[in-house]
């Protein structure tokens, strides 16, 4: 299936001179949706996963999908004041500032073998940060999965030493 159909582009979004890649068509189309998802596992292949763990906020659309297909659980990793319970930190940068992310500290046990996924690679950022996260926790990340990746930020770069998987790119 071309994916890529089902992604639209806006210019000029979340500020001015930055091009947002959005995939809210893709989810809307019940083949299309499924058919990612799918796509999205056999990356996964035959890997023992505990954790799935997706970055707000567009991780929460198909991190929990996979997870449940896994037999794992799904932990979020959310934005500053965001968590109610007791939580560590990250601060990274992103293609237009830079930001904090949180995981609940007890969400990741050491040793689990965790999944990153995120629907988009940018600058790379985001994902390490919540690697970092995962890491301090003391678990184990196998790869990080993404919907789709902007190679002409180079965000993969960024993730040297993990496995990175993306089913578009742009």
């Amino acid at each position: 299936m071309d994916f890529k159909q089902y992604v639209r582009d806006v210019e000029n979004f979340p500020k001015q001179g930055v091009g947002f890649k959005d995939i809210t068509p893709l989810l809307k189309d019940a083949e299309a949706f499924a058919a990612a998802s799918k796509a999205l596992l056999e990356f996964i292949g035959n890997e023992k996963v505990d954790v799935v763990v997706g970055m707000e906020s567009r991780g929460f659309f198909y991190g929990p999908v996979l997870a449940l297909e896994l037999g794992a659980g799904f932990v979020p990793v959310r934005k500053v004041g965001k968590l109610p319970h007791q939580k560590i930190s990250h601060t990274y940068d992103l293609e237009y500032g830079s930001d904090t992310l949180e995981i609940h500290a007890d969400a990741i046990n050491p040793g689990d073998r965790v999944v990153v996924h995120d629907d988009v690679l940018a600058t790379g950022g985001t994902a390490k940060a919540t690697c970092k996260l995962i890491e301090a926790l003391g678990g184990v990340v196998i790869q990080c999965n993404f919907l789709l990746e902007l190679t002409a930020l180079h965000g993969a770069s960024k993730l040297v030493g993990y496995k990175v998987n993306s089913l578009m790119r742009f």
